[in-house]
């Protein structure tokens, strides 16, 4: 995988494409950390006197929304780097935004146009890509979060250009990377989220490095129900039930603990300020859902990471955007991130909130911009993104 190192960046134009799929709130930027992250990459092109052409994603909009527009991200660009930023409001393979771009001198940072609203982005159409590659002389990729899409400002253009890795794309890797080999024992996983689709792969591959994965969230109920449990009227993906005896049964196979939690918290309703009750976590009564993990499970689950040396944790243990049911991801953010001389690593929205929350950043190796990414990463060792640069050994 090439990096920045290889590139002679001086007064030459670079296409830099970054991740800035933030929160927007009132037409201003919410949460700003994925604009710092792409700073070193940035900064360092200029250093060289390069003309630094940026392009991004913003939502999910279907054709040209105005509430996906990237001039607020613009806006806060600019506060950070303490420089004029051009933003470019036609759709970034324009011929209108091609000659904008082609006006644009050494020094220049200038950001495009929301990329998804050209609508061959997402089909990595050949024609777009073309498009994208005559904005600049070479291409670097520096959006970890979307590295593993194939699409057509990730993949399609990279391999049109000389291209290369930026800095946090490259930290990311290396990052992730250790937790594949390399990495000390004992080494622990912790998994969340609301769906066991959405992580199987991942939950394949961890168990054959992992010494113990624990399982929280919603998902954890169809491992449950797989173990003929009675989880109420939680979340269960029925259809991969069968899958759900299949891990479980390899982790026996391998001697590997994956541990399920034993109590909930239990609520009728999602709703902000509901009492909810504890009960077993495979003896949900009919009529309640379980929301997060129980007291007893946040004891064992600390316990079980005492002691590790590596740890990734990727998901949130409840429903963490409504108290109270926010408590057992807390309760995982503070156990990782109080053990000592140990590699650990966080991925995924609502965990990297609940670090963020408490202030405990700086207590992790590493907080990784990709959830997405960082899981499909571990599962198969590489990203599109990564083998349009050349591949990573």
């Amino acid at each position: 995988m090439r990096t920045l190192e290889e590139l002679d960046a001086r007064e030459k134009r670079v296409l830099v494409r970054v991740d800035y799929n933030v929160p927007l709130e009132g037409g201003e930027v919410a949460d700003d950390t994925r604009i710092r992250a792409s700073l070193p990459t940035i900064e360092h092109l200029l250093h060289q006197n390069a003309t630094v052409v940026l392009m991004s994603h913003l939502g999910r909009p279907k054709g040209e929304d105005p509430a996906y527009r990237l001039r607020p991200v613009a806006f806060r660009l600019e506060e950070l780097l303490r420089q004029p930023v051009t933003y470019v409001p036609f759709p970034p393979g324009s011929d209108r935004t091609y000659q904008v771009v082609q006006g644009l001198g050494p020094g220049v940072v200038a950001l495009l146009e929301n990329v998804r609203f050209e609508p061959g982005e997402t089909k990595n159409d050949p024609e777009l890509a073309r498009r994208y590659a005559r904005l600049g002389e070479a291409f670097v990729l520096d959006a970890f979060g979307s590295a593993h899409r194939e699409h057509a400002s990730v993949v399609g253009v990279a391999r049109l250009l000389p291209s290369y890795a930026g800095r946090l794309m490259e930290r990311e890797v290396r990052a992730l990377a250790r937790l594949l080999s390399g990495y000390r024992r004992p080494y622990r996983v912790v998994l969340g989220g609301a769906k066991v689709s959405d992580k199987i792969g991942v939950i394949q591959s961890l168990l054959e490095h992992a010494d113990g994965i624990l399982v929280g969230g919603a998902m954890a109920f169809t491992f449950l129900k797989a173990e003929g449990g009675e989880v109420g009227d939680s979340l269960v993906e029925d259809d991969k039930l069968g899958l759900a005896r299949e891990v479980l049964a390899r982790a026996r196979e391998l001697g590997k603990p994956l541990l399920l939690p034993t109590d909930v918290m239990a609520a009728e309703a999602i709703r902000e300020g509901a009492v909810p009750r504890v009960v077993p976590a495979d003896a949900v009564p009919a009529g309640l859902k379980g929301l997060d993990i129980g007291p007893e499970t946040q004891r064992r689950f600390a316990e079980a990471l005492a002691g590790s040396k590596t740890v990734f944790w990727n998901g949130p243990m409840g429903v963490f955007e409504v108290p109270p049911f926010d408590q057992g991801t807390l309760a995982v953010a503070r156990a990782v991130a109080g053990l000592a001389d140990a590699y650990t690593v966080v991925g995924g929205g609502d965990s990297v909130a609940a670090v963020k929350r408490l202030g405990l950043e700086e207590a992790f190796s590493h907080v990784s911009t990709g959830g997405g990414a960082s899981l499909e990463f571990l599962e198969k060792g590489t990203l599109p993104g990564i083998e349009a640069l050349g591949g990573w050994p």
